[in-house]
């Protein structure tokens, strides 16, 4: 038979309900102002529901006002309850105290599980009003689940579980408290809401259990969907890139010598010259990529707002040329090159050469000499064109930035506006760093896969599986104790 889960979130005012309402449902309802009092009335908005008929509902109440003044008038009655149902309030005559009495009717009348909001910005023994809603919540006797709010910007497992402890060893002498966990309203993660419905499961009402792991499990293959989705924005934006090349124009010998003089550092290379027309149209595709990436991703969150123009800087070492070399020209140029690059290497091996620093050319030029190098240069390669790609380097750059972009899309709370780009926290770049470490060998490969004719699909593949790995290591570093579903992985992968 299709049952009903109602989860009643409260709060002293002003904390920030009806802001996590907003997060957990991922759209707009309420109204958010910066003052007590906001959310007069209960309002109730489905979470999720299954097609056999189960639903799992979030109301949003009103805040508690006086709350220690109605601890205290329950307190001075023979039956609390019986004097709350009995009584008739004037909304407009005691404003605190009639929200406190709106909220409380809420919780007795629909909730089978309390979510507490508290502002854990505040050492818990100077938020006076705790204990008195306490008090209140513990006479009514339904079982809660006290949320921390307003912990700032995400902050390393240890820090944030310290929170946790104070509060928990702050409510230890609470009955009705079942759990206490952080769920910051902005800056929240979908592997947080996995752990409060693993909460959630442990209090529900064993009549009511089994309509709650339906709900769960269906809650949860959402998640999936959505992570498997974001892994594949996030492979096509970067096989995107893997494969970009932009041909460089045929330039004559002054294009030549000034391109040599800048290798050389004996002169800047024009900006209107042929290598650097390549480049700028190389790095406005990717720019492009990049941004239309992020607003898909942001969509697929269910955020607001579009992504900045990315400022990328014009690196000359971060291009990788493809250099299509007459071999007239490459026998004129072999003894000043020879004695200059002497010193770079080169893997001939993998069938073509990586040259940085806007090079015209680099490698073993002793063993080979210049004419020779120019002719297995191109035969390896193919070649007819010069061509301008993104190196190895550019490209696992592009894999941190891509890992830290989503962290930043996946735990920016809807409560908190339309979506903006901010800095990351350190210690996500420290754990993205140590999970690639990890998976380094992966990524050689995939790059590898460039040089192969239609690799499009399996960098794509390659990278979904890599991507996939990665995340999932820097997710369980983030919140630890916390099992990653195998499944999303595979998912990704497939």
């Amino acid at each position: 038979m299709p049952q009903t889960i109602e989860l009643s979130l409260v709060s002293h005012t002003n904390v920030g309900k009806t802001t996590l309402a907003r997060t957990l449902l991922g759209r707009e309802v309420g109204e958010v102002r910066d003052e007590a009092h906001v959310t007069e009335a209960a309002d109730v908005f489905e979470l999720v529901a299954t097609a056999g008929g189960d639903r799992l509902v979030l109301w949003d109440t009103p805040g508690f006002g006086d709350s220690a003044r109605l601890a205290k008038r329950l307190a001075q009655s023979d039956n609390p309850l019986g004097w709350f149902l009995s009584q008739v309030w004037d909304r407009y005559r005691d404003r605190p105290f009639w929200s406190s009495q709106q909220a409380l009717r809420n919780v007795r009348e629909r909730a089978d599980v309390v979510l507490y909001l508290v502002n854990a910005s505040e050492p818990p023994q100077d938020a006076g009003y705790v204990g008195p809603e306490m008090r209140v919540l513990g006479w009514i006797g339904k079982p809660v689940v006290v949320l921390l709010n307003q912990l700032g910007r995400p902050r390393p497992a240890a820090e944030e579980q310290a929170d946790v402890q104070r509060w928990r060893a702050h409510l230890a002498g609470e009955l009705c408290v079942r759990a206490v966990l952080a769920l910051d309203a902005f800056a929240r993660c979908w592997v947080q809401e996995a752990t409060l419905f693993g909460e959630l499961a442990a209090v529900i009402h064993a009549d009511k259990r089994d309509a709650f792991a339906r709900l769960s499990a269906l809650w949860q293959q959402r998640r999936r969907e959505t992570f498997a989705a974001a892994l594949e924005l996030l492979a096509q934006r970067l096989a995107a890139a893997a494969l970009d090349r932009e041909t460089v124009a045929e330039g004559g010998w002054a294009d030549s010598l000034r391109t040599l003089g800048a290798a050389l550092g004996v002169r800047r290379e024009a900006e209107d010259s042929p290598r650097q027309r390549a480049m700028r149209a190389l790095a406005e595709r990717l720019d492009r990529g990049i941004r239309t990436s992020t607003d898909q991703l942001i969509a697929l969150h269910r955020l607001g707002g579009r992504a900045s123009a990315e400022i990328l800087t014009r690196l000359a070492e971060h291009y990788a040329v493809r250099e299509r070399l007459s071999e007239g020209k490459a026998a004129a140029f072999g003894g000043v090159l020879t004695g200059a690059l002497a010193g770079l290497k080169a893997d001939l091996a993998s069938g073509g050469l990586t040259f940085g620093a806007g090079l015209l050319v680099g490698g073993v030029l002793g063993a080979l000499g210049a004419a020779g190098l120019a002719r297995g240069y191109n035969l390896a390669r193919g070649a007819e064109h010069t061509l301008l790609t993104w190196n190895d380097a550019v490209l696992d750059g592009l894999v941190v930035s891509a890992l830290l972009g989503y962290l930043a899309i996946a735990h920016y709370g809807r409560g908190r506006g339309d979506w903006v780009a901010s800095e990351y926290p350190a210690h996500w770049q420290d754990t993205v760093a140590a999970a690639l470490a990890q998976q380094q060998e992966l990524y050689r490969h995939v790059w590898s896969l460039r040089g192969d004719a239609d690799t499009s699909d399996a960098i794509e593949s390659a990278l979904r599986e890599a991507l996939a790995a990665t995340l999932g290591e820097v997710l369980r570093q983030l919140y630890p104790g916390v099992e990653i579903d195998h499944r999303v992985a595979a998912e990704a992968a497939n």
